[in-house]
């Protein structure tokens, strides 16, 4: 069933409802007097965090961070999925498009603990805490695989191509995440309007700043990676073309005098020279060798 109760206490209970369909909006509608539209916005799957509040019913939709792999990532569904909390007087409704990790969570606690002395607010705020984790989470993981990538590249020297993709794709979901994070500062700050203590509200808005921290210092770590990453390579191709053109140096003067007997004209004398040959091979291995010289001495 999509639409599940999950917990009821003596003054709330908690509604849980998952992959919900039109049917399922309408029967909200009908028994709870939520807004349509507000139903609605939580089967959008690229709808934005906000918060907004119509008559007795506040509504939270927030996102979390999701541990589904997309190839694409262009928008914030592909890293992440919404959680709906509507808060009515003695209800507290979640409605997701697929599994939430926070509510499992949230789910094994409870079963651990005494509902009736957890308010519905303290429940909300419980969740809104779970979301933060998810994306803190996300942080950790992103932050260790910057590390893994970084000791390739300098201590394993493996700067192929793969390693600029890989980086790619760790900022693009660094900077969705920190969007997402951003935008949710509206639905953190109306906990402040619930009825909890501040100190459990500072905590919600704390956790918020930390998880926002950690990725913009993820985003600057992978910016100068891939910087660094770039220099080492046009690095390697320097030395590539420096080797390169010291052959060059070595060859050019070689070539030019083995071209010019090879013109085979019958006015040069040195053509019928009984050592022309190896006058011309001494030539050549004495400036090679000054070459050599010459180029050590620059430090070249």
């Amino acid at each position: 069933m999509p639409i599940e109760k999950k917990y009821k206490s003596k003054h709330w209970e908690w509604i849980d409802v998952t992959t919900p369909n039109e049917e399922d909006l309408k029967l909200l509608h009908q028994n709870y007097q939520i807004n349509y539209l507000l139903l609605e916005d939580t089967i959008d799957p690229n709808h934005l965090p906000k918060y907004e509040e119509v008559g007795d019913v506040k509504f939270f939709l927030t996102r979390e961070s999701t541990d589904m792999e997309r190839t694409s990532l262009n928008s914030m569904s592909d890293i992440s999925t919404k959680l709906g909390i509507f808060l009515l007087p003695n209800f507290i409704i979640t409605t997701h498009r697929t599994k939430s990790k926070s509510v499992q969570e949230i789910s094994a606690e409870l079963d651990q603990e005494d509902i009736n002395k957890i308010t519905r607010d303290e429940m909300a705020l419980r969740l809104a805490l779970k979301i933060m984790k998810s994306f803190d989470d996300e942080s950790n993981n992103l932050l260790d695989l910057l590390d893994v990538i970084e000791n390739e590249i300098f201590l394993k020297n493996t700067n192929s191509s793969v390693q600029i993709r890989r980086l790619y794709k760790l900022k693009r979901r660094s900077g969705l995440n920190t969007r997402i994070l951003n935008m949710s500062g509206e639905w953190i700050s109306k906990f402040k309007t619930l009825d909890l203590e501040e100190v459990q509200v500072m905590d919600l808005l704390d956790k918020q700043k930390d998880v926002i921290a950690d990725f913009d210092h993820l985003n600057a770590q992978t910016t100068n990676l891939i910087s660094m990453f770039l220099a080492l390579s046009d690095q390697k191709a320097n030395q590539v073309m420096k080797l390169l053109a010291i052959y060059s140096v070595y060859f050019l003067p070689i070539t030019f005098i083995a071209g010019v007997y090879g013109m085979n004209f019958d006015n040069m004398p040195e053509l019928h020279h009984k050592n022309g040959y190896f006058f011309t091979l001494g030539l050549m291995l004495t400036i090679v060798v000054v070459t050599f010289i010459y180029m050590k001495r620059k430090r070249w």
